[in-house]
């Protein structure tokens, strides 16, 4: 893998660089992540916001509260093609993170047990498969003061709700 990475939206009018490889992937099932994704996760790569570059006149954001923190959370997008590129966090002021499909080569970026973390489980659809030996959390993998949550780390393969 790259430094960098390079993704767009579905016209091409916004593009990204993100001046970096990902921090970590997180792979989310909770409701806010799979009504935007119209998906039943999310896989987002997490990435140092000083070095990512978003360009394009048609980027826009739309901020919501998240309903796992009660933070607020901001969508940047496409306002021509309505694409979804990235989510940055008023929790994490220096994160920024994207959405997978939107880069040029979604394969460039590969989840392992040692960069990934599967948060929202709870909210996962019933027969949801989670892979053994990565850490998974019930909601988020931190308290909102920033404290780390004991993650449950499955030996075999866990279908949820099954």
């Amino acid at each position: 893998m790259s430094a960098s990475l390079i993704g767009r939206c579905l016209c091409g009018n916004v593009t990204y660089d993100t001046g970096s490889e990902p921090l970590w992937i997180t792979i989310c099932y909770c409701r806010f992540c799979q009504r935007a994704t119209g998906s039943d996760r999310m896989i987002e790569p997490i990435f140092e916001r000083d070095s990512f570059v978003l360009s394009g006149s048609d980027a826009k954001a739309y901020t919501l509260p998240s309903d796992g923190s009660g933070k607020n959370i901001n969508v940047h997008f496409c306002s021509s093609c309505g694409t979804k590129l990235a989510l940055t966090f008023e929790r994490w002021p220096d994160r920024i993170g994207i959405y997978i499909g939107t880069l040029d080569d979604p394969r460039s970026i590969t989840a392992t047990v040692g960069n990934t973390k599967h948060i929202f489980v709870s909210e996962a659809r019933s027969g949801t498969i989670l892979p053994p030996g990565f850490k998974t959390f019930d909601r988020h993998a931190t308290e909102n003061d920033g404290t780390p949550i004991e993650p449950t780390v499955y030996a075999t393969p866990c279908i949820v709700g099954g």
